[in-house]
């Protein structure tokens, strides 16, 4: 008769997991303890899963109910929630205007910040208050940035308004769809571009004096050296800032866009996420903003992933 094996026990089993050696101790440099790197990311792991996963899936699940605002019900409406939204009128010419908002913001937010980059690259005197100047706008909260966009483009006392009355164009921000679509944007564009200028000069100023003094022998051309030499040496960053700006275009521009057109009459643009808030909050259609919610995480999502599939390949890290 032969003896049974003698099984441990879970919490001896976990003694031994803990203590055991590493399979790869070349890569481990500084935990000799497996549970060890866990234990330190898991504060971050937590607020995670309770500040994103948790509202997620809070979200995906009212998108399929009818819920009264007070919490006194919810009835299941399978898909109408989804139905409702992308058959309306007004929720497609939201979503044209988003795109259009988020390009044009990411665009010129990129372009400026990259142009402004180049030339503090190149000043010698005075850089460091020429650099103070434009970083110190992104210090500034989105809402207080919107109230100087209102300020700056007041129908009455607004310089921007005056300066385009010059040229006999009369801008009512808050009024005209276009006027405000046009004031939005450059608010936003204003408010991103401090952020763009740092990492450009950055990666600027992290470019070797010897592939700039080859660059200077081989082309004679500034824009020539700037296309072929410094312009790929900055894909990496621009990629970088590319997502990032998209991001801040749907998303973190939502206190500018409801200082600007709160308390103006209803023709004014905005975009998505703010539909989401004056739906869920203001209109009090708990499942309807939902599912408008879970719509555009999946259309973020989606355009994050082509981002990295189809531009991040051709970034070079070497």
């Amino acid at each position: 008769m032969t003896a049974s094996p003698v099984v441990p026990s879970p919490l001896l089993r976990l003694r031994q997991w803990w203590t055991r050696p590493s399979a790869h101790p070349a890569k481990v440099a500084q935990f000799d303890r497996p549970l060890a790197p866990w234990l330190f990311v898991a504060p971050q792991l937590l607020i995670v899963a309770i500040f994103f996963y948790w509202p997620s899936v809070q979200a995906v699940t009212s998108s399929f109910y009818l819920e009264d605002p007070f919490g006194f019900g919810a009835a299941f409406v399978g898909l109408d929630n989804y139905r409702e939204a992308l058959s309306s009128t007004e929720y497609r010419n939201i979503a044209g205007f988003t795109a259009l908002f988020a390009a044009t913001v990411t665009a010129l937010s990129l372009g400026l910040g990259l142009l402004l980059a180049v030339k503090a690259d190149a000043v010698m005197r005075g850089s460091g208050a020429y650099k103070t100047a434009l970083i110190s706008v992104y210090a500034i909260a989105p809402p207080v940035v919107g109230l100087i966009g209102m300020m700056m483009f007041d129908m009455h006392i607004g310089p921007f308004t005056k300066a385009a009355a010059l040229f006999g164009w009369e801008m009512r921000v808050g009024i005209d769809y276009r006027d405000t679509a046009v004031a939005l944007i450059t608010v936003a564009v204003w408010k991103q571009i401090p952020y763009n200028f740092i990492f450009f000069l950055s990666g600027l100023q992290a470019v070797p004096s010897s592939v700039r003094e080859a660059a200077l022998i081989d082309a004679h051309s500034g824009w020539r050296r700037f296309r072929d030499v410094t312009l790929p040496l900055l894909a990496p960053t621009g990629f970088f800032l590319l997502v990032i700006n998209i991001t801040y275009a749907l998303f973190d521009t939502f206190g500018i866009i409801d200082v600007m057109v709160k308390d103006k009459p209803a023709n004014n643009p905005i975009t998505l996420v703010y539909k989401v808030y004056l739906d869920g909050f203001k209109g009090n259609d708990i499942g309807g903003s939902s599912a408008q919610s879970v719509i555009l995480m999946v259309v973020v999502a989606a355009l994050t992933v082509a981002q990295f599939r189809l531009i991040e390949r051709r970034v070079h890290y070497g």
